[in-house]
């Protein structure tokens, strides 16, 4: 009886502590904060302002980008990164935050994407919603590692959309607008799968990318859908010159020069 005691004591104490162990392994992950903003509260400088952008990746449709300044008396509980977030979960924080912030957005075009290439048109949509803003902000965060080129102080933060909370709430709400885009571009441009992948380079778009063709909603110069124009429109993709080739041939040219021109000397 005594060793049964033993037993179940020491079999309560391993189970007091399980717990404790397998607290240690997880990792917890800090939500964004309001810190940098009210720092900068503190020192007078007001409004702030948080953006960022969403659909840099994808081989359809537009670049969008958001701006935000929050009402530090009214921020939503749960902002987070958007991509930390459920599509329900960014659906209503999408509309939180409209209701109680200052929101702007700027779409850079699958056209303009083509012209500018997709970093430079990144950075004007992002400029585009920070001049957009009901009230000029005095200072602007901006996700990643480049500034703006804005009439206010401009400081990009690396993974910003998972530190500041101005940064994560623009996140929101770039990725819920571009999500509804895509899904509107799903009806115009049906077969493609928008709606489900909005444009990723998923082995399904990858699939209806190779059977369909491009559409006139794909950034031309990805490589995926290069690849797609060479098979179904040869004739719209402009090949670079062969530079071997052409050394090969004029070096041929030259040989062949040299010997007519020695079996016509006497």
């Amino acid at each position: 009886m005594i060793r049964d005691k033993s037993a179940s004591k020491a079999k309560d104490a391993a189970n007091k502590d399980a717990p404790k162990k397998a607290a240690r392994g997880v990792i917890a992950v800090a939500r964004p904060s309001f810190r940098r903003e009210r720092a900068l509260i503190k020192r007078g400088v007001w409004p702030v302002a948080g953006c960022d952008e969403a659909g840099r990746g994808p081989l359809a449709g537009p670049v969008v980008a958001a701006a935000v300044i929050l009402d530090p008396d009214r921020i939503p509980r749960g902002i987070d990164d958007s991509k930390r977030l459920t599509a329900d979960e960014r659906e209503k924080l999408f509309d939180k935050i409209c209701a109680t912030a200052q929101v702007s957005v700027a779409i850079a075009s699958p056209a303009r994407i083509d012209r500018d290439n997709i970093l430079r048109a990144s950075l004007w949509a992002l400029k585009r919603a920070v001049v957009a803003l009901p009230d000029a902000p005095r200072h602007v965060f901006v996700d990643g590692r480049d500034r703006l080129d804005t009439a206010c102080e401009c400081e990009a933060v690396i993974g910003g959309d998972g530190i500041v909370v101005s940064i994560a709430a623009a996140s929101i709400i770039a990725k819920v607008t571009r999500d509804q885009l895509m899904c509107a571009l799903a009806q115009d441009c049906p077969g493609y799968g928008f709606e489900q992948h909005k444009g990723y380079a998923v082995p399904e778009h990858l699939d209806a990318l190779d059977r369909l063709g491009p559409s006139i909603h794909h950034r031309s110069f990805f490589a995926p859908v290069v690849a797609a124009r060479e098979k179904h429109m040869p004739w719209t993709v402009e090949r670079e010159p062969d530079l071997f080739a052409a050394e090969v041939e004029a070096e041929v040219q030259v040989e062949v020069h040299t010997e007519v021109n020695a079996a016509a000397t006497p």
